[in-house]
């Protein structure tokens, strides 16, 4: 039986291939306001279940393109969790940054979880309780402690509105740590957090399969991790706070609170 993370990168790689291949002949339509997708979501997405597939044939799958001939329904205790195309907007824009992301889950734990990056080659990987890596190099988050200190990124809905909670939260940030990223992908935003780029990083607006292996490379390269009002962080409802120390993360809970009391 081969190894789920062998699996994990096996499919993340496989996808990032799939992209590539198709980033020069892409036909994107619009799915919604400033929401692009392209037929190289699902072409992606097809290369990486028929890797799992012909591994884990029983296991469930959940891809955030639908495909009827792809089972989604639950069925087993394990569940592989896939973004095919993480940064669709910066993909279709020819934006070095976009993503695969490849988890597998077994009842509300994620177990692997892989980010492949493939414009620059690189691959995030962690196995919970072994650490997180990035391309077979162990990696850890920063010891950044104050927001003061902090470069953070945010993910904002597509078609955020001025007066919203989202950008409320978004100024409050900004005008309280060093700098502040909106990258456009939420897979990259968690795998630079793992490995110290990032500091900080918060989201309402995400899916389970955008941070599914994200959250298990901050977790296991040391960072803290829970939902914006500091309770356990819930993979099916992922709107949450992380940050590379208790401290700090303390600190952005705060901060994002405040906001949310203006």
């Amino acid at each position: 039986m081969p190894e789920y993370i062998t699996i994990c990168e096996e499919a993340a790689r496989q996808g990032g291939r799939v992209l590539l291949d198709w980033q020069g002949r892409i036909n994107p339509r619009e799915k919604g306001p400033k929401d692009l997708v392209s037929e190289a979501d699902l072409a992606s997405q097809r290369a990486i279940y028929d890797i799992i597939c012909r591994a884990f044939p029983k296991h469930d799958f959940l891809g955030e393109e639908y495909d009827a001939s792809m089972k989604q329904e639950r069925a087993s205790e394990f569940r592989w969790i896939v973004d095919p195309l993480d940064g669709t907007v910066n993909y279709v824009h020819k934006l070095p940054a976009f993503s695969v992301s490849v988890a597998l889950e077994r009842c509300g734990d994620v177990l692997a979880g892989v980010i492949y990056d493939p414009v620059a080659e690189e691959c995030f990987t962690a196995e919970r309780g072994k650490g997180a890596f990035l391309n077979g190099v162990k990696i850890s988050v920063s010891d950044c402690k104050s927001l003061r200190n902090a470069l953070a990124a945010a993910s904002l809905s597509a078609g955020v509105s001025r007066d919203s909670e989202e950008i409320a939260r978004f100024l409050d940030v900004l005008v309280n740590c060093q700098a502040l990223r909106r990258l456009g992908s939420a897979a990259l935003n968690l795998a630079y957090l793992a490995t110290g780029r990032l500091d900080a990083y918060w989201a309402t607006s995400v899916k389970t399969w955008d941070v599914a292996a994200g959250i298990l490379l901050v977790q296991e390269a040391g960072g803290t991790i829970s939902g914006l009002g500091g309770e356990p962080f819930d993979l099916d409802r992922p709107q949450f706070a992380a940050a590379a120390t208790v401290a700090l993360h303390s600190e952005l809970i705060s901060t994002l609170d405040m906001a949310d009391s203006n």
